[in-house]
């Protein structure tokens, strides 16, 4: 029988017919494939200069694994076994990248988390330490954000009237002065703006008639908008107001912003924004000022560059330097 299968053995008991044996047979579910979970970084006794390694590539020595794994830009890899790979079994992981020393693991099929270090070529006087060294110096990342500005375009003035006849007694009839003694009016005036604009500043003031005997019955204009209004309660004569407001537009610009990216050991590393665009680097190579623009390839004259996403979709870059280069 296939090991797939399981066998449910259930003894009834069955009067006159002595024990009767039952075989359910249920399909069991397979194996699922194991994964190691693990990190690759530089081999530094400075934990600054510890700094990860992308694109290593990672497999299981005897071909055992489904298929190699990468690290990615932050080290990070996972490398899927196949499922004849049981747990607590000896394996050796192999980690290679031509910049950096051959590492073999040998450990034990689990779930703990792997760190593996690895050792620069160039720390071997290898053949790239023979090249001429290019110095690398004064970096400095620049990119550009949409900024959205108000800008004062204008303003708007509007007369108008509240009529009424004053010393009229209200007897009860709306609207009355606010102590209820006299008849009153109210005015109103409404100011509308362009669409896409705003109002603010707005302001309302009595120019002519009996103003002491006035009031602001409604703001609906303090606090700006594309619309603002206002009502005024007048229990005397016939008074005069100016509605008055500053009209703003929104600008959207592309503002310039420039950061400093962290060096450790042969990489540097920097974020910006997710609505950077046009990131690039300013640098000094052997001396001479250059601007470098990091396209979708992510390749520099001087280094290679990986970018991941952050939790608040920052980009995050680290760029590794190219044999013969160094920073200054």
């Amino acid at each position: 029988m296939s090991r797939r299968w399981k066998a449910i053995i259930v003894l009834l008991s069955v009067l006159g017919a002595g024990n009767t044996v039952v075989l359910l047979l249920t399909r069991s579910r397979p194996a699922q494939p194991r994964s190691l979970k693990g990190a690759v970084m530089v081999c530094a006794e400075n934990v600054d200069k510890q700094a990860p390694i992308p694109g290593v590539r990672v497999s299981l020595a005897g071909g055992v694994g489904r298929s190699d794994a990468w690290s990615g830009p932050t080290g990070l890899f996972e490398l899927t076994l196949g499922n004849q790979v049981k747990a607590g079994q000896p394996i050796t992981l192999q980690f290679r990248d031509p910049e950096y020393m051959p590492v073999d693991v040998t450990t034990f099929v689990s779930d703990r988390l792997m760190v593996v270090q690895m050792v620069p070529m160039s720390e071997f006087g290898g053949p790239e330490t023979n090249l001429p060294r290019t110095v690398v110096s004064n970096i400095k990342v620049r990119y550009t954000t949409k900024t959205t500005t108000l800008m004062n375009v204008g303003s708007i003035s509007k007369p108008f009237h509240v009529v009424n006849a004053g010393s009229i007694p209200c007897k009860s009839r709306f609207p009355c002065s606010p102590d209820g003694k006299w008849q009153a009016a109210v005015g109103a005036s409404t100011l509308e703006a362009p669409k896409g604009d705003v109002f603010s500043n707005a302001r309302v003031s009595c120019i002519a008639g009996p103003c002491p005997f006035t009031q602001i019955r409604y703001d609906g204009f303090s606090h700006g908008g594309p619309t603002v209004r206002v009502e005024v309660l007048d229990w005397s004569g016939t008074t005069t107001f100016l509605f008055e407001a500053e009209l703003f537009r929104s600008v959207i610009s592309d503002s310039a912003r420039s950061s400093y990216p962290v060096i450790f050991g042969q990489a540097l590393h920097f974020t910006v924004p997710a609505a950077a665009e046009g990131v690039c680097i300013e640098a000094d190579v052997n001396r001479e000022p250059v601007v470098f623009p990091l396209g979708p390839q992510l390749r520099l004259s001087w280094a290679s560059c990986t970018e991941s996403l952050g939790p608040d979709h920052a980009q995050a870059y680290q760029c590794e330097l190219n044999p013969g280069y160094g920073f200054k």
